[in-house]
């Protein structure tokens, strides 16, 4: 019997799965383990408070692992990769491998093969996959040159449609919200605490912008339903960029999938993503689910070790 283990690695959480060859045999969520999140100490505890549940729910000893797969972004910096393999390797047995969260999101989509997946959370990007396996990906150039959609800038921006409401002395549900979530007695107040550096925390302020585009506030439903079609802008950038790299003749759109907190949870960002896609290529397939990346992380744990055509 083999044993692997999966993590998605994110900014302030990871998902850990523990499974068989053919089964998922637990799961649990602990905190963060990315180092340029928290401190080495931190990260371990979270890492070992989450093998000792998966253990203690499957009786299966950590030294009994076949593989570990571990997807995380920053999968290229030493402080990230460095930790994570001495660390494993020290509470774990068989092989390791560290993935980019994008690659192990692909994987949780498409098993290895051809697709384009869109990605909005904090921040944002999408990442593409060619019939031959070669990956690109467009956006994700940060919160101050991109980010499109993301939970970042649904939190910047709908600062910047209130304080245009203001200008034109318009109504708008999102100040008094964004006064009361930020603890502040008036828009003077907010101006300092938007411009403050280092920048406040923006991606908290998108639930706020989604219950009043709930409540019908149409500078908070532009915001999202904008977020979304610009998402699908670079989707379609996606598409054009594999069939540039696959070729023109034969080309077949590929299927879209998403992933990440904003898409996941947030209607307006999501349909509008999907109707605008849909406008352009009306046969495209988007496939309706979010993707749960540490599943990609499993499957690339699984073919480490299994012969090359084993069902998973």
């Amino acid at each position: 019997m083999h044993y692997f283990l999966a993590l998605d690695a994110g900014g302030t959480k990871t998902e850990c799965v523990l499974a068989d060859e053919t089964r998922e045999l637990a799961r649990v969520r602990t905190g963060t383990i990315k180092r340029m999140r928290v401190g080495a100490d931190i990260a371990r505890a979270n890492l070992e408070s989450a093998f000792q549940q998966l253990s203690a729910a499957t009786g299966v000893s950590l030294q009994s692992i076949t593989a570990t797969c571990v997807g995380t972004s920053g999968s290229s910096v030493p402080l990230v990769t460095d930790w994570i393999r001495e660390t494993i390797t020290s509470l774990v047995s068989g092989e390791l491998i560290i993935s980019g969260d994008e690659d192990i999101a692909l994987d949780a989509a498409f098993r290895g093969g051809r697709g384009v997946l869109v990605i909005a959370g904090t921040g944002s990007n999408v990442g593409g996959r060619t019939r031959d396996g070669r990956f690109t990906h467009v956006g994700g150039w940060g919160p101050m040159l991109a980010d499109e959609g993301s939970g970042y800038w649904i939190g910047h921006q709908a600062l910047r449609s209130l304080f245009q409401a203001i200008n034109a002395r318009k109504p708008t549900l999102l100040q008094e919200r964004i006064l009361q979530h930020w603890n502040l007695t008036d828009f003077h107040e907010l101006v300092a605490v938007a411009n403050a550096v280092p920048a406040p925390d923006f991606p908290a302020l998108t639930p706020t912008v989604v219950a009043c585009a709930k409540e019908g506030d149409p500078f908070a439903l532009e915001v999202l339903e904008r977020g979304g079609r610009l998402l699908a802008g670079l989707a379609l950038n996606m598409i054009e960029h594999l069939r540039e790299m696959e070729g023109p003749e034969g080309f077949e759109l590929p299927e879209v999938a998403f992933i990440g907190s904003v898409l996941h949870n947030v209607d307006y960002v999501r349909n509008a993503m999907i109707d605008a896609l849909h406008q352009v290529h009306p046969s495209l397939h988007v496939i309706p689910e979010a993707v749960d990346g540490v599943e990609g992380a499993l499957w690339q744990a699984r073919h480490l070790v299994l012969p090359v055509g084993t069902s998973l």
